[in-house]
């Protein structure tokens, strides 16, 4: 007896066409982005060569570009960025899924959320305007007064004491951050099977037992992506650090000192770009910021796999 065919069976093929063409599409709109950083990029990388990425040189009155003051800024503050914001996120999903009462644990799981919403550039007014005033009067000044000389932690600690420096612009980051990868971390543990959860309880393990023997190695894989993927926002903010950070284009000599991003450069200078090489070196740089959050991305995939296959 011949099944009779689905009455939707028509529109498969056009379904299927489709959803290759979106997938096509994708994928020319991402080469399409690197083929047009590069040429716009070209003439600076060529005329500059390997100096582009080791000078900190920036002087548009001279046509001189480094990158290098952009691209330690961009990684240094997504580093600290990030090594702020796990361990909080971490704590927070963690009290939400293990600790936190039924009735509260939803409407501080949608505040926690609804804080990741908030656009990057009311980020970046609030720490202009209270995080930064706040931070060197009462953080800042009191360390560098206090700090030994000649020590370590006069070089930590030195610099201007206006509270726009490399550690209020990680701070920032580490903000807008955290509630994305604590209610991305709160999804991922809620995937925990109930049962395995109250086996390890009925075995008589812990609290800190269960979430560091069971919860966390049974969500290991989607963990990396998550930490991975909060680096990748950390990497690309823009409008949030450039109103603290500094603007300064040299290398941090500590903490405290000014610096710039990739980003936060690009957003300072491209209207005022006027110059063919001037242009050419800030697109360059986006050229530069696509290929380090490519590689994090790049890096989190590879993680992923030895995961799966280990």
């Amino acid at each position: 007896m011949t099944r009779p065919a689905s009455k939707g069976a028509w529109f498969d093929p056009i379904f299927e066409g489709l959803c290759f063409g979106a997938a096509t599409l994708l994928l020319v709109a991402l080469a399409g982005v690197v083929v047009s950083l590069t040429i716009g990029g070209w003439p600076a990388l060529s005329h500059f060569g390997l100096s582009f990425f080791t000078s900190t040189t920036w002087n548009p009155v001279t046509e001189v570009y480094g990158a290098a003051g952009p691209i330690v800024g961009t990684l240094v503050t997504s580093a600290l960025a990030l090594l702020i914001a796990l361990p909080v996120a971490l704590g927070v999903s963690i009290f939400l899924v293990e600790f936190c009462p039924k009735q509260l644990s939803r409407p501080i799981a949608v505040a926690v959320e609804l804080l990741a919403g908030i656009p990057s550039i009311v980020y970046g007014m609030w720490g202009l305007f209270v995080l930064a005033p706040f931070f060197a009067e009462h953080i800042q000044l009191p360390l560098m007064m206090n700090a030994p000389a000649g020590s370590i932690w006069e070089t930590l600690f030195y610099g201007v004491p206006n509270g726009a420096n490399i550690f209020t612009a990680s701070l920032i980051l580490a903000i807008m951050i955290l509630p994305y990868m604590a209610a991305v971390f709160r999804e991922l543990f809620l995937t925990v099977p109930p049962q395995v959860r109250e086996s390890a309880y009925g075995i008589g393990c812990t609290p800190l037992e269960v979430i560091t023997s069971v919860v966390l190695p049974y969500v290991r894989g989607g963990a990396i992506g998550v930490v991975m993927l909060g680096l990748g926002r950390a990497l690309g903010e823009t409008m949030a650090v450039t109103f603290i950070i500094g603007n300064a284009h040299g290398l941090p000599k500590s903490l405290f000192d000014s610096g710039s991003t990739l980003a936060s450069t690009i957003a300072n200078e491209f209207t005022e770009a006027t110059g063919e090489m001037h242009t050419a070196a800030l697109t360059a740089l986006g050229l530069v910021l696509f290929v380090i959050t490519f590689g994090v991305l790049a890096i989190a995939r590879l993680l992923l796999l030895r995961q799966r296959y280990d």
